[in-house]
């Protein structure tokens, strides 16, 4: 067990949990049904794999490690397929529907019966990448003019990605919550409409969307599993997935609900900022992860309403760790399948692996040999030069 990654230092902090409803109010049933119902009738539509990772479950001594992998998500390589592209939708009918003065249905909007009026709007967003992917992806499915804003630290490979789907794609220098700046004030200045996966105030409804769309997965995965498992780990970023989840579970569970451990970047660790301080906190980034993904400094405010409800547990994971993990995943041991996983895909196996090397973290996330982890496989190989520099062994930090 001790060879599987590096030794390495974890930041925890338990959460200061309120209570309350969130988990049902800030995305309701309805609204998971209302995103799922609309998904699975989308061209390509098919469930992803939920994985076992016995070999590995036995190497760290817990019972079960499940890993669902969002690699093949829709051709494009994450769950945020899920998420831009479905809010996109939505946005779509909510303004065709009020300069048309009637309201008009998802399937509608889907099958080009407005393409004329789809055509004469506008949608941007900022992105590490796999948000803009989804959006542009959308775009492209219902005939929408695309802008989307990445920061200086996004790869070319991902920035391509999005203008062969047909966005116009606009680097800044700064970073991401710069990007979403710009976005904000740009769309504002010009009549467009964002649609992002973060909220601010008076900007809820594309966020919601978009933590909607990833009730898919959580459903899916809800209905493979014959009991609930113990524990999920889950990414930070701006929390969009982890609340998403975290409420899925909730609403599917009730009381049998997973003990939800948050895993972050101790270089972007607002989530884990925002555990300490029992209020949403933002961080300054002063040096960009190699976990594109979870760059992010600002958390979502509609996120958190959720996550200070559910979360249990906020955990930091040095860099050293993204590549080996990475690496064990592509060459798995004896029995586990291989995956090909992205960088931000591994944040909540690196911390489980190394959390059961310290037997007194151990013991307070209430890791044992009994314990049924679900991860989150959140992307696949969305950037193939930073997974082939990975492989061959050229660590980012």
């Amino acid at each position: 067990m001790t060879n599987i990654l590096p030794t390495a230092q974890l930041g925890h902090v338990p959460a200061n949990r309120k209570s309350g409803d969130a988990a049902y109010r800030v995305l309701t049933e309805s609204e998971f049904a209302i995103a799922r119902a609309e998904i699975t009738a989308w061209d390509g539509y098919a469930e992803t794999p939920l994985v076992s990772l016995g070999a590995l479950a036995s190497a760290i001594n817990v019972g079960e490690i499940l890993y669902k992998d969002e690699g093949s998500r829709f051709g494009l390589g994450s769950f945020k397929a899920l998420g831009g592209a479905y809010a996109a939708v939505r946005v779509l009918q909510r303004v065709i529907s009020e300069r048309l003065g009637q309201e008009v249905s998802l399937a509608d909007v889907r099958g080009g019966k407005h393409a004329a009026e789809c055509a004469a709007i506008t949608l941007v967003s900022a992105t590490d990448g796999n948000h803009g992917r989804s959006l542009a992806w959308g775009c492209k499915r219902f005939g929408v003019p695309c802008r989307i804003y990445i920061h200086a630290e996004v790869s070319q490979g991902r920035a391509d990605a999005m203008q062969d789907l047909g966005a116009h794609v606009i680097r800044i220098e700064g970073d991401y919550d710069a990007s979403v700046a710009l976005a904000k004030q740009e769309a504002e200045e010009n009549g467009w409409f964002v649609v992002s996966d973060t909220s601010w105030p008076g900007y809820s409804l594309p966020p919601r969307d978009v933590m909607a769309g990833y009730g898919v997965m959580t459903q899916e995965i809800c209905e493979a599993l014959a009991q609930a498992p113990s524990h999920v780990f889950l990414q930070g970023g701006v929390g969009g997935l982890a609340a998403g989840v975290a409420a899925g579970l909730r609403q599917f569970y009730g009381d049998a609900s997973p003990r939800v451990v948050i895993v972050e970047p101790d270089l972007a660790a607002c989530l884990f900022e925002s555990g300490k301080s029992g209020n949403a906190t933002n961080v300054k980034i002063d040096e960009e992860t190699l976990m594109a993904g979870l760059s992010c400094g600002e958390p979502s405010p509609l996120a958190w309403e959720i996550l200070e409800e559910e979360a249990s547990d906020f955990l930091t994971i040095p860099e050293r760790l993204v590549a080996p993990c990475v690496r064990l995943l592509a060459a798995p041991l004896d029995g586990d399948p291989t995956i090909e996983a992205g960088e931000s895909a591994i944040a909540g196996l690196a911390a489980l692996i190394v959390a059961r090397k310290d037997s007194v973290l151990s013991n307070t996330l209430e890791l044992d040999a009994n314990s049924r982890v679900l991860l989150i496989g959140s992307e696949g190989v969305t950037d193939r030069a930073i997974f082939k520099m990975i492989m061959e062994g050229r660590d980012a930090a």
